[in-house]
């Protein structure tokens, strides 16, 4: 049985079907993704740290359980860049630099303005993720574009969490 070699597509030597421009064009949009991830995180972990009030409980539990499940995709995000032969963010500056994501840096915020916040920035972490999708059906990048669908997922089911506890905030 003859098996085609794949094709170089990565800068660093990686051996994918992708071709340059697909391989420069989807590790820029995942990088731009670790980005705006860590900084969720970050934000998320910030919120945990800061909530207070009668549902502090409840919101502190939330707010630490998504910021663990961001934080989570962050190592395959990156992974993924360099299995197709990119290069990843190499510091918290390059990563605040090219983040989409606002930082809150306010001394006190309320409740229901942390959820607020966080459910504006996960549906805007949605769309971000669904455009990179699209990124990778146009390079025919089968591998990216599935993980992406996981993480449009959770971005979507972290978004309904925080809407259906702003209604009660």
């Amino acid at each position: 049985m003859m098996t085609p070699a794949p094709r170089s597509g990565g800068g660093l030597g990686a051996r994918t079907h992708l071709g340059p421009d697909a391989f420069k064009d989807i590790s820029d949009a995942l990088n731009m993704l670790l980005a705006d991830s860590l900084a969720l995180y970050l934000k998320t972990k910030n919120f945990h740290w800061h909530v207070s009030g009668p549902n502090f409980r409840d919101y502190h539990l939330l707010f630490d359980d998504q910021a663990d499940k961001i934080f989570a995709i962050t190592d395959d995000i990156a992974e993924r860049v360099r299995k197709i032969g990119g290069t990843t963010l190499r510091s918290i500056n390059q990563a605040a630099v090219m983040s989409r994501v606002k930082p809150n840096e306010v001394d006190h915020v309320g409740p229901a303005e942390m959820l607020a916040e966080l459910l504006e920035d996960n549906e805007a972490y949605a769309a971000v993720l669904l455009a990179a999708h699209d990124l990778c059906n146009e390079h025919k990048d089968v591998a990216t574009a599935s993980l992406i669908e996981v993480w449009v997922d959770d971005a979507e089911r972290r978004a309904w969490f925080l809407c259906e506890t702003l209604r009660s905030a």
